[in-house]
C-alpha cells in the first residue's frame, strides 16, 4: 500500500505530525483466535449481573420495565431490525408508516399537536427544546429547575455553547420536594425564551401547581417546556391540557430494554405553530401518483438538507428500532392498559415508601405527592448500607448528597410494576436488619 500511494516507510506516512506528540506505538496484546477471543468475552460477561438475578430499586433515571415478548417479536422481523435509520429514498412504506404511526400516538399521549419520530434521548430533547425556544422568541435565557439531575444541566450547557444561551436555575421548596413558585416569579422576565420543569420531578414529586406555573411562564412571554415520565400518563393531565408548548421526555421506559445505558428514546413534541422550528424528522401521509395511500418524510430541517442557515439543528438520525418498539409496546398496552400501569406503579411507590418509613432508621424528606419515585434520608453510613444491600443481591437507592449537598445521606428509591410483594418485602427486611447493627 505504501508503495501504491508514493510513500517510502511507514514513518514518512505520519511526517505532518510534529515529533513531539508522536508516539512508538501501541501496546497491544496478541491477537486470539476467534474461538479464545469468544470464551474470553464470555468469561468477561460474567462479571456482570442482569436483572434476573439481581433486584433494582435505583431511582433518578433508568427503572426496570416489563417488556411483553410482542414487541421484540415485531422489532426482530429482517424488515425493521436495524439501528440505522433509513432516509426517504431507502425507506420502505411499512417503516415510514410505523414512525407515523408512532408520531400520532406520542402526540395524543402528551396533548400536543404534533410530535416528531423521536430524538436520541430524553436529556438531549432538552437541549433541543431551549435552543428551539430561542429561535422562537430570540430571548437568550432558560430556565430550569436545580433538581434536575447533573446529567441533564451538563448536556444542555453542552447544547448551548455558542448559542449565547444563559441557564436559571429555580430552587426547589425543601419541604415539599416541588420548584418554589415565589422564586419562579422573581426569575422569570421578559428575557427568558423558557421554562423547563419535569413531572413528575427527579425526586419523583408531581408538581401539582402546574396551572400557575403555566401563567407565570405565559404572563412573561415565555414558552413553557414540560418534561414527562410517559408511564406517569396514564393518571395525569397530559402536558398540552396545562399549557405546555413542548413536551420531552425519555422513552426508553415504553418497550425498551435497559441496555447498559443505550441506546435510548428522545420524546420531542410541540403546538403546531412551532412546527417549522422543531429539531428531528416529520413523517406525513399523502397519496401517491395513483392515489393509493402512501407514507413520506414530509419534513426534515436539518442542516445537511436545507441551507443551515434555515436549519433547526444538525441531528443526523432519530431512533428508529427504538420508536418501533414504542409504538408496538402502547400498541399492544391500549390507554386501559397504560391506566392500569399507571397505578399499578404509582401505588408500589406508595406501598414501599410506607414500609422504609416504618423502620426507625429512615425519614420522609419531602412532604409532596410522588409516583414511583422517592426520597429517603438514612440515620446511618449509605456507602455501607447499599454495599450490604448489593451483597444480597439488591441495588439501594441512588446516593444523591453529591448532587444535593443540602440533602446529606439522602437516597433516591425507585419501584415499578416489575417488584413483587416478596421483592419488596426482602428489600425492608434487609434494611431492618442492616439499619440495627
Amino acid at each position: 500500500m505504501l508503495k501504491e500511494i508514493g510513500v517510502k516507510d511507514i514513518n514518512s506516512l505520519f511526517s505532518d505530525i510534529h515529533q513531539k506528540i508522536l508516539i512508538n506505538g501501541i501496546e497491544l496484546p496478541k491477537g486470539l483466535s476467534q474461538q479464545d477471543t469468544e470464551k474470553k468475552l464470555r468469561t468477561t460477561a460474567c462479571k456482570n449481573k442482569s436483572l434476573n438475578e439481581i433486584t433494582s430499586f435505583l431511582g433518578g433515571g433508568i427503572k426496570p420495565h416489563y417488556i411483553p415478548s410482542l414487541v421484540k417479536a415485531i422489532k426482530s422481523r429482517s424488515e425493521f431490525y436495524t439501528s440505522y435509520t433509513p432516509y426517504q429514498s431507502e425507506a420502505s412504506q411499512g417503516f415510514l408508516q410505523a414512525m407515523f404511526e408512532y408520531q400520532s400516538i406520542i402526540a395524543e399521549l402528551t396533548g400536543m399537536d404534533i410530535a416528531n419520530c423521536s430524538l436520541y434521548d430524553g436529556v438531549t430533547a432538552l437541549g433541543e427544546a431551549a435552543l428551539m425556544c430561542t429561535r422562537i422568541n430570540r430571548k437568550k435565557t432558560f430556565v430550569i429547575p436545580e433538581n434536575i439531575s447533573y446529567d441533564k444541566k451538563s448536556v444542555l450547557r453542552n447544547y448551548i455553547k455558542g448559542a449565547d444561551i444563559d441557564i436559571i436555575e429555580i430552587p426547589f421548596d425543601i419541604k415539599t420536594g416541588k420548584i418554589d413558585i415565589n422564586q419562579l416569579e422573581k426569575i422569570v422576565d421578559q428575557n427568558t425564551s423558557g421554562v423547563y420543569i419535569e413531572n413528575p420531578n427527579f425526586f419523583g414529586i408531581f408538581e401539582d401547581e402546574v396551572d400557575k406555573i403555566a401563567k407565570i411562564v405565559k404572563d412573561a412571554g415565555s414558552l413553557f417546556v414540560v418534561g414527562i415520565d410517559p408511564i406517569s400518563i396514564g393518571i395525569t393531565k397530559s402536558p398540552g391540557e396545562y399549557g405546555a408548548d413542548i413536551v420531552i421526555g425519555e422513552g426508553r421506559a415504553l418497550g425498551n430494554p435497559i441496555s447498559f445505558g443505550g441506546s435510548s428514546l428522545g420524546i420531542f413534541a410541540c403546538k403546531k405553530e412551532f412546527l417549522r422550528q422543531m429539531p428531528g424528522r416529520i413523517i406525513g401521509l399523502t397519496k401517491d401518483i395513483e392515489g393509493n395511500r402512501a407514507f413520506c418524510m414530509a419534513l426534515q430541517t436539518r442542516e445537511q438538507h436545507i441551507r443551515r442557515g434555515r436549519a433547526t439543528s444538525n441531528i443526523c438520525t432519530n431512533e428508529g428500532l427504538c420508536a418501533l418498539a414504542t409504538v408496538t409496546y402502547l400498541s399492544w398496552l391500549g390507554s386501559d392498559g397504560l391506566e392500569k400501569l399507571s397505578k399499578i406503579n404509582f401505588e408500589n411507590g406508595q406501598k414501599l415508601a410506607k414500609k422504609i418509613f416504618s423502620i426507625d432508621a429512615f425519614k420522609k424528606v419531602f412532604n409532596g405527592v410522588h409516583f414511583n419515585e422517592f426520597v429517603v434520608r438514612y440515620d446511618g453510613n449509605l456507602k455501607i448500607l447499599n454495599k450490604k444491600l448489593l451483597e444480597n443481591n439488591i441495588f439501594g437507592g441512588l446516593e444523591i448528597e453529591n448532587q444535593f449537598p443540602m440533602l446529606d445521606n439522602c437516597m433516591l428509591f425507585g419501584i415499578t410494576e416489575v417488584h413483587n410483594d416478596t421483592d419488596t418485602e426482602r428489600l425492608v427486611k434487609l434494611l431492618k436488619v442492616i439499619s440495627n447493627v
